[in-house]
């Protein structure tokens, strides 16, 4: 198969395979040490058109609420109005606004993130890890992604001063995508 037939395979439309994608953040914690997060309750849908990348387009839903870090205390402050607020922000949205592609397997998609009701614009640099037709017939595609965002652009202020100096929440939160998508019939 050459590679812009190759190419073109993928385009489509496809819906985020929940179970097999994750969503996640990390964050330093007390300065020494990483916290690792991640969502349960999250859907997505795009559209690929693998010749014209700009005529591509990704829309993301995350339920707040369903963070996980491995601690209920902590998942609790999580969600309460020192973080996200899921109250009164039961969602937060990512669409994007311009696709791109660098090489025959980077995607560049830049689009707006709103959390807590703020939106800023955000560039997620995503590795195109393939496709492949799974034993049920599927097509799947798959991208993995990160991006270093400062939670203070989406009203994420809380912290604490350290006795030794630093804080014990960063403000850089990395966030990571690993994305299964499926493309519908």
């Amino acid at each position: 198969m050459s590679e812009s037939t190759a190419l073109t395979d993928i385009s489509g439309d496809y819906t985020l395979d929940v179970s097999h994608s994750r969503l996640g953040f990390v964050a330093r914690h007390a300065v020494v040490t990483k916290v690792r997060g991640q969502f349960a309750e999250w859907s997505a849908e795009a559209h690929i058109d693998a010749a014209n990348p700009s005529a591509s387009s990704v829309r993301l839903t995350i339920n707040p609420a369903s963070v996980s870090t491995g601690s209920a205390d902590r998942d609790g402050h999580l969600v309460s109005p020192d973080f996200f607020d899921v109250e009164q922000f039961p969602e937060w949205t990512f669409v994007s606004t311009d696709v791109r592609r660098d090489g025959d397997d980077e995607w560049i998609i830049t689009g707006d993130l709103t959390i807590k009701g703020i939106t800023k614009p955000v560039t997620i640099e995503f590795e195109e890890n393939g496709s492949a037709k799974d034993p049920f017939g599927n097509v799947r595609v798959g991208f993995e992604g990160d991006v270093t965002v400062n939670r203070k652009d989406w009203d994420l202020t809380w912290n604490a001063a350290l006795e030794t100096g630093g804080v014990l929440v960063s403000e850089k939160i990395k966030l990571e995508f690993d994305i299964s998508a499926i493309k519908n019939a």
